[in-house]
């Protein structure tokens, strides 16, 4: 699927590469989408002229789960008028999206539809597709995926009318994650409106308005263990479907949301685009998502903001490319479906600096080109429910020319990776108990308290080429053997080397350095760590997946593990990173 990613890269470094300032319509938001979509067609295309095409021939191949999402791509540009859509009213665009609505009658009718999973996802595109091109459909296709979607849409309602009135919608009590109930919802919006289903349209407006006045918290996000903390990717989901029932309803209360939703995820993004991972509970990565770019488009810097994603979206390729699939490009079709069209206005990003504070206790700061984030989220564990981690990260590092340097991505039971261990006697605490962010002009200190000693995090504010931190502890009580642990987002193929001479290409092997192997800093993918004298680094680390209940396999999801040991005496460690 090799092709697939390039042809995406390739789309958008022609639009904005070389766009020129008189002006070539793809320097336009609308006019990206529609370069995306068009050439987005013509693999789709060669998906179906395999031979004996099927969902599940299709889908094993990487980038093209949710195949279905692909209906909705020649059903946009067949229907969107638009001076910049020159496939309006196109047949071929048609043609395509019938062939592939007969594809999934055919999976349908042999139960492979819906033996896929979150197969709810595509249906909703093909709601869409319908809604779109029923009058020109023949009555024979339009009966048959009436019948599918009008049973397909209703699947989810028990579940949905049985936790309506529940005290959260989130997993701790609806058995699922918010995302997917918001989800339900609002395909129930649209079929109930497409259908004209009253009983429908009520249930779903009823949960999706208290997504919009009750659910989302003050910072803007939809936390699926709590509203005390982001899940940062899969907010995104959340905030396409309040964005779709806004489009239904024109309720003021979810354009509301769409604001404070806005305001989040424009702070909380990199600059390469993907969300910020050390607020995050339930991933470590996350690709830059294109869900609901329609929902922030209603404001300038919204419209900005989703710009800056689509230009940053096609700038990764190979294993970066999480999220550039046909499901991504499905939810361009969507995005472009709905769009508001507008002036825009600068975003974070676009500042040599910014900082932002949120009501929890997690904060980021831009300052040229480096951005660190803080988080003091104070959290249970979750430990009978593999998709929540735990809240044990509290630190990133981020530079625009190398990325990620030190993530603050959690994980779950794994004390190792927890910025610190506090261990008295038997007993491990790796999370904290209490926690104070405080921002300043200055600089910026994070307290992290745990049972016997409480560790304060101080980062000046960098100047272009270094970045200062350190870690200073105080200890409270008792006999304690304690840990301060970094995790350095080193790459496999990169060279490592050492004060000490030592050079070392970075590969499956295990690396164990101790304070002497490595002599007082660490030099790796164009940055230099200074470190304390006795810390060791061990490689590779590999972190829990969630989705497999047990630590990652692939060595590109593995990390340094930077660690010192300390009692029960009062420390201070310093640390300070150049890139030039």
């Amino acid at each position: 699927m090799r092709n697939f990613y390039l042809f995406l890269l390739a789309v958008l470094c022609s639009a904005w590469v070389g766009a020129q300032p008189a002006a070539s319509s793809s320097s336009t938001l609308a006019g990206k989408y529609f370069r995306i979509l068009g050439e987005g067609t013509k693999h789709i295309e060669d998906k179906l002229n395999q031979p004996e095409p099927t969902l599940a021939k299709i889908e094993s191949q990487p980038g093209w789960g949710h195949f279905p999402n692909a209906i909705l791509v020649p059903a946009v540009l067949y229907t969107k008028e638009h001076p910049e859509n020159r496939w309006h009213k196109n047949k071929k665009m048609f043609d395509l999206a019938i062939r592939i609505g007969d594809l999934l009658i055919e999976e349908y009718d042999n139960g492979s539809y819906t033996s896929r999973g979150d197969n709810d996802w595509d249906t909703y595109m093909w709601l869409e597709a319908y809604r779109l091109l029923g009058k020109d459909l023949d009555g024979k296709r339009r009966n048959r995926w009436k019948e599918i979607l009008l049973k397909e849409a209703a699947v989810p309602l028990p579940r949905l009318a049985r936790c309506q009135d529940y005290p959260w919608y989130n997993a701790p009590y609806i058995g699922t994650s918010p995302n997917h109930y918001a989800i339900y919802a609002s395909q129930l919006l649209l079929a109930g409106t497409i259908f004209d289903n009253p009983e429908w349209t009520a249930l779903s407006t009823k949960v999706l308005h208290r997504f919009c006045v009750e659910e989302q918290s003050e910072d803007g996000f939809y936390g699926e263990q709590s509203r005390e903390g982001p899940t940062t990717g899969y907010d995104y989901l959340t905030m396409a479907q309040i964005a779709m029932y806004w489009e239904f309803t024109q309720d003021p209360e979810a354009l509301k949301a769409l604001r404070r939703s806005t305001d989040f995820h424009k702070n909380y993004t990199y600059p390469d685009g993907t969300p910020v991972e050390t607020i995050n509970d339930r991933n470590r990565y996350w690709g830059v998502s294109m869900w609901g770019h329609f929902g922030f488009s209603h404001f300038p810097d919204g419209r900005r903001y989703a710009s800056f994603l689509t230009d940053r979206f096609m700038e990764f390729s190979g294993e970066k490319m999480q999220r550039a699939d046909i499901q991504s490009v499905g939810r361009i079709a969507q995005n472009l479906l709905y769009l508001h069209e507008g002036e825009e206005a600068p975003i974070p990003q676009d500042a040599e600096s910014y900082a932002h504070q949120m009501k929890v206790m997690a904060g980021i700061r831009k300052t040229f080109d480096w951005t660190a984030c803080y988080s003091g989220i104070v959290a249970p564990s979750f430990s009978a429910n593999n998709f929540f981690l735990d809240r044990q990260g509290n630190f990133s590092v981020f530079h625009k020319k190398t990325g990620l340097i030190i993530t603050g991505a959690n994980s779950k039971n794994q004390p190792e990776l927890a910025t610190f261990i506090d261990q008295v006697d038997d007993r491990f605490l790796y999370m904290p108990i209490s926690s104070r962010l405080q921002m300043s002009d200055e600089q910026d200190r994070l307290a992290l308290s745990y049972n016997s000693f409480f560790g304060v995090l101080e980062a000046p504010h960098p100047s272009r080429e270094t970045f200062r931190f350190r870690f200073l502890t105080t200890h409270k009580w008792g006999e304690n053997k304690s840990t301060l642990n970094l995790q350095l987002a080193l790459k496999t193929g990169e060279w490592l080397e050492t004060a000490s001479g030592k050079r070392i290409l970075l590969d499956d092997k295990t690396i164990n350095l101790s304070g002497e192997d490595i002599g007082g800093w660490i030099k790796h993918n164009g940055w230099v760590l200074f470190i304390p004298g006795d810390m060791t680094l061990q490689w590779p680390v590999f972190p829990f997946n969630p989705y497999r209940d047990a630590p990652e396999t692939q060595i590109s999801h593995a990390i340094g593990r930077l660690a010192t040991e300390f009692s029960s005496m009062n420390k201070s460690f310093d640390f300070s990173i150049e890139v030039k």
